[in-house]
Parts: structure tokens; sequence; C-alpha cells
């Protein structure tokens, strides 16, 4: 024996699901879906730019972190030539 509420079950699916196609193809359905793409592609317009302004400020910060390395680097290798020249001074007398 068939059940009943299988059926009906089905049945109800489909003319949910057929319903549902007409809903999601109207003209109202597609004015959503274009509106919300609009402001999608705007976020993601407005989202690139905050991304570009961050890679260049990591830039300048990566800039500047390299030049304080570079300069501290220079001083300690100056030191390094002065405890040397000192070393030797003092080994001479």
């Amino acid at each position: 024996m068939v059940d009943v509420k299988k059926i009906a079950l089905f049945v109800g699916g489909v003319v949910f699901g057929s319903a549902g196609f007409k809903v999601l193809a109207s003209k109202d359905a597609k004015k959503v879906y274009t509106q919300t793409t609009a402001a999608v592609l705007r976020m993601k317009d407005s989202t690139m730019e905050t991304v570009n302004k961050v890679q260049e400020q990591a830039g300048d910060i990566l800039a500047d972190a390299k030049a304080i390395n570079e300069a501290r680097a220079a001083e300690a290798a100056q030191e390094v030539i002065e405890d040397a020249a000192e070393t030797e001074a003092k080994t001479e007398e």
C-alpha cells in the first residue's frame, strides 16, 4: 500500500519547488539580485582601497625598519673597529 502522507509531501514539494522557481525568476527577485550584486561590488572596491593603503603603509614601515637596522649595523661595525684599534694601541705600548 502506498502511504498517502508520502505522496502528499512529494506533491507539496513539487508545487512548492515550482512556485519557488517562479519567485526566484521574477522581475522583483532579479532587482534584488542586481542591487545585492551592486552592493557587493561596491564593498569589494572599498575593501581593495583599504588593502592598498595598508600595503603602502606596510611598505613604508618595512623601509624605515631596514634603514634603522642598517644604521645600527653600521654603528656596531664602527664600535668593533674602534675596539680593535684600542686593542692594537695597547699591545703596541
